[in-house]
């Protein structure tokens, strides 16, 4: 194995690995990058490992930047078989520009240590297909980086897009929907006519993928939060309002605050709210409550499980604070590690997967669906559970399990007998739509059932 090599610490640069084209090392330049920079890096180590990585785009900003992404697994461009996926994105908001700058860097790493023949790395990219947004909001940024950059930290200049729009209160809000189902009286309104280009490629790629968990990372404390970011209750700004997974997304939020070099640390000093005796994770209503976030309606709209990483107090960083930054959230690559809970394949009685089955947990207000082949991830804690799959069409099928605390993750197959079946309304079922302009249709028709 090659060695890793560490260059002087005034040039801000970290030798990986000596697999570079032309030279002795593949460099991480612990520096701000410029949009095409960032698109040229991306490309640049998607062609380096090729045989697990490529780059493909999501869209394009209101200004028509690209919303580029870059994917590693072990057979890049195509869903295997009960292989999880799971995304990272960051600089969702233009002025917080740490996450963008560590997600680059993540990228570079784990190419550069797969071809080193780290074996956890190596385990990871084979057994879990991972995308990565470095930038949700590259016309934000841009902003940010001549009107403020490092010499200042601000706090609102280059935070939206190009069209004002801050794009973490974008999305379709869901978690409205979830809450007053029983009390449409209460629906608050959503102008769909407001949908950014971002969010928009945002939510398209959430329903091109069957992803699993996700995280966003921002910037402005130094905290791990977790929906439902909106408040139960419409009056109150800060109520603690869980999802039915509470506890598995506050294990998620443990998992990278604990990986985090300072974040679990009581004594860590924080940058205004009180985190101290919460070991550095929240529920996101309990800190504050805001509608129309992205990590409610990846909980509601998907089978994903996202949580919002708060890198920090300071949004735009010195430079020469980056590579300290990396030391400190290098092991966010533990939070990849995805294998907990349940899989399986929904079958029918000729072993062909189902797509669209729904698996149910007794006592948890919250299902998921199989994705394309009939694979389906349910992260669930350790214990005793009864689980159910059920389609249209065919007849249900309960399986009662026991997930021991030392087993990762259980297979759980479902075959499912066809009968006749009358089809139903669910308000959760949105149909797959070939074209996805049409969800903002349904959507908005189903808006209009509640208010009668």
């Amino acid at each position: 194995m090659f060695s890793r090599t560490f260059l002087p610490s005034e040039k801000q640069e970290v030798a990986f690995a000596n697999i570079s084209d032309g030279g002795i090392f593949t460099i991480i330049q612990f520096t701000y990058h410029t949009n095409s920079q960032m698109y040229g890096i991306l490309k640049k180590t998607a062609s380096k490992c090729s045989h697990i990585s490529q780059t493909y785009s999501i869209g394009r900003s209101v200004e028509g930047k690209d919303l580029l992404a870059i994917e590693f697994s072990d057979n890049p461009g195509q869903h295997d078989l009960l292989e999880p996926e799971i995304k990272l994105i960051g600089n969702m908001h233009g002025n917080e520009v740490l996450g963008r700058q560590l997600l680059i860097y993540l990228a570079q790493y784990l190419c550069s240590e797969y071809l080193l023949g780290n074996e956890r790395i190596q385990t990871v990219i084979n057994t879990t297909r991972i995308h990565i947004l470095p930038s949700m909001n590259p016309d934000g940024y841009e902003i940010a980086a001549s009107e403020v950059g490092h010499e200042y930290n601000g706090w609102t200049s280059g935070r939206a897009n190009a069209q004002n729009l801050d794009l973490n209160r974008n999305f379709p809000d869901l978690t409205s929907i979830f809450y007053n189902r029983r009390r449409f009286r209460h629906f608050r309104k959503y102008d769909l006519e407001e949908i950014a280009p971002e969010t928009y490629a945002v939510m398209k790629w959430i329903r091109s993928f069957p992803f699993v968990i996700s995280a966003s990372l921002h910037g402005g404390e130094l905290v791990i939060s977790y929906p439902f970011d909106l408040s139960r209750h419409p009056q109150e700004d800060r109520m603690y309002s869980p999802t039915p997974d509470e506890q598995i997304f506050r294990q998620l939020a443990r998992t990278y605050a604990d990986a985090h070099a300072t974040m679990s640390n009581n004594d860590t000093e924080r940058c205004g709210a009180s985190f101290a005796n919460k070991g550095g994770i929240t529920n996101g209503a309990q800190w504050y409550s805001f509608a129309g976030g992205m990590s409610d309606f990846n909980y509601l709209h998907s089978n994903c499980y996202e949580i919002t990483v708060e890198l920090g107090c300071d949004k735009f960083p010195s430079e020469m604070e980056l590579y300290p930054e990396w030391l400190r959230n290098k092991e966010l690559s533990n939070y990849l590690q995805v294998h907990r809970g349940i899989k399986g394949i929904v079958k029918d009685e000729h072993g062909n997967g189902i797509k669209g089955a729904t698996i149910s947990v007794r006592g948890m207000r919250h299902d998921i669906t199989s994705a394309e082949d009939g694979d389906y991830w349910r992260l669930l804690n350790p214990g005793v559970h009864i689980v159910t799959a059920a389609a249209s069409g065919y007849s249900k099928v309960s399986k009662r399990i026991h997930l021991p605390r030392k087993t990762l993750v259980g297979r759980v197959d479902f075959v499912l007998k066809k009968v006749p079946r009358a089809p139903s309304l669910d308000y959760f079922n949105i149909p797959e739509l070939d074209n996805y302009e049409l969800f903002f249709s349904f959507f908005f028709f189903f808006l209009l059932t509640l208010n009668f």
